[in-house]
């Protein structure tokens, strides 16, 4: 607990002293010194200084709030990888999260399109999600029946490239393209794409199971990677098989 000091009552204890100190040297040898006496300079603790104090100690506080407080928050998305035959039935009105094969995460506030069954029948597209306020800004999955394991990385991409007139273009303009082979904790093998040009951005994740290909593919315009890589790497990294 803190102790008030009175200035007055200090001033009077050095009065009394010097008061001592004169009558002690009256009485003694008129040779000796006499000692002045200092005064002990107190802190002006006024309102303002008070006030800029609980400032500062709130500047602290705030700053130390763990970040997670901030973050994004993320839906998960439950893909079934249904057959064009099966559109609107098993995929459509069932329960996705029981029959899921693949999942991704979502960006809160991104809208789902509608894939079309024609969609889905010829280019294999089975969910897609994008940006409202950036249309161009999207996540999507294609998958294809019939296969048992990854070709090689070059021939996987070209045959992507195929059914994909956007993906054809962006590959063909691109500065860059980027591969490498994964494994998860079960050892199943992801190729990961990244594909850079001076228009836009694309990741993409490809593996095998269940006998089907499936390719998770997030697209942005170069302008918007700037700005949201971070979210769109994350859901780049949030797509697995399941089940």
């Amino acid at each position: 607990m803190a102790t008030i000091f009175s200035p007055s009552a200090l001033l009077t204890t050095a009065t009394t002293v010097a008061a001592a100190s004169s009558s002690s040297s009256s009485t003694s040898s008129p040779h000796l010194p006499i000692r002045s006496t200092t005064k002990l300079q107190l802190p002006n603790l006024t309102a303002t200084a008070l006030t800029a104090t609980a400032l500062a100690a709130a500047t602290i506080i705030a700053t130390t709030i763990p970040p997670a407080l901030s973050a994004e928050s993320y839906a998960t998305y439950y893909g079934t990888a249904a057959s064009a035959a099966n559109y609107g039935g098993y995929g459509g009105n069932s329960d996705k999260k029981t029959s899921a094969e693949y999942i991704y995460d979502i960006p809160q506030g991104w809208k789902e399109r509608l894939v079309s069954k024609v969609e889905k029948g010829t280019n294999g597209t089975d969910s897609e999600f994008y940006n409202p306020k950036k249309r161009t800004e999207k996540e999507y999955l294609t998958f294809l029946g019939g296969l048992r394991q990854l070709a090689p990385k070059e021939a996987v991409l070209n045959n992507l490239a195929l059914s994909d007139v956007n993906l054809q273009d962006l590959i063909a303009g691109a500065d860059s393209v980027s591969s490498e082979e994964t494994k998860d904790d079960k050892g199943q093998v992801y190729y990961v794409y990244e594909i850079d040009s001076p228009s836009a951005h694309s990741l993409i994740s490809v593996t095998c199971a269940r006998n089907k290909l499936y390719a998770h593919f997030v697209m942005a315009p170069a302008a918007e990677w700037k700005k949201d890589q971070e979210t769109l790497k994350h859901i780049h990294e949030s797509f697995k098989t399941v089940g």
